[in-house]
């Protein structure tokens, strides 16, 4: 029979998989007190960075309809919880585990699909929400921009031929 502790921890942790865009799954084995506040730090204020027990954030997780981690709750975990931009926090995961090697990726969620370690570096390397968003603005105001010239080329283009027909049809009439 479960205690009223860690039916509580399992219901706060299967509140913030519900809450979270994103949850990633480390091994922090062998990382000190200090490197792990400097974890929080640098994931950036969106997320939560939580030391977890691995039997209940498993039952936490697939209360919340995440059964795709099963495997990876094993060894020392944490999660990052993550409420905001997934690049963000992602970054943040790479670039503390390559300066700290102990720092060990396993896998995550994003949106109920499940990531690898693998993805989750190649979710790191892509541009934030911001920059990608005003890319895409800036490539919609260059499309308009073009449609634009587009349609002023066509009566304009069509005014220079009938000039044209004019002046031919003038000069014919000049010369009989």
């Amino acid at each position: 029979m479960p205690t009223p502790d860690k039916a509580a921890a399992v219901a706060e942790l299967t509140d913030k998989f519900r809450s979270s865009n994103a949850a990633v799954l480390t091994e922090y084995r062998g990382l000190t007190v200090a490197q792990l506040k400097q974890l929080r730090r640098s994931l950036g204020a969106n997320s939560e960075y939580a030391v977890v027990k691995n039997t209940l954030t498993k039952i936490a997780a697939n209360e919340a309809g995440i059964n795709t981690l099963d495997d990876l709750f094993n060894g020392p975990t944490a999660v990052a919880f993550v409420t905001g931009d997934p690049v963000e926090s992602a970054k943040g995961l790479r670039d503390f585990a390559k300066d700290n090697p102990n720092l060990v990726i396993k896998g995550g969620v994003l949106d109920g699909k499940a990531l690898s370690a693998d993805e989750i570096k190649k979710l790191a390397d892509l541009e934030s929400r911001e920059v990608l968003l005003s890319k895409l603005a800036g490539a919609f105001k260059g499309k308009q921009s073009q449609a634009a010239q587009l349609f002023q080329a066509l009566p304009s283009k069509f005014v220079r031929t009938a000039e044209a027909l004019r002046a031919k049809q003038a000069e014919q009439g000049g010369a009989e």
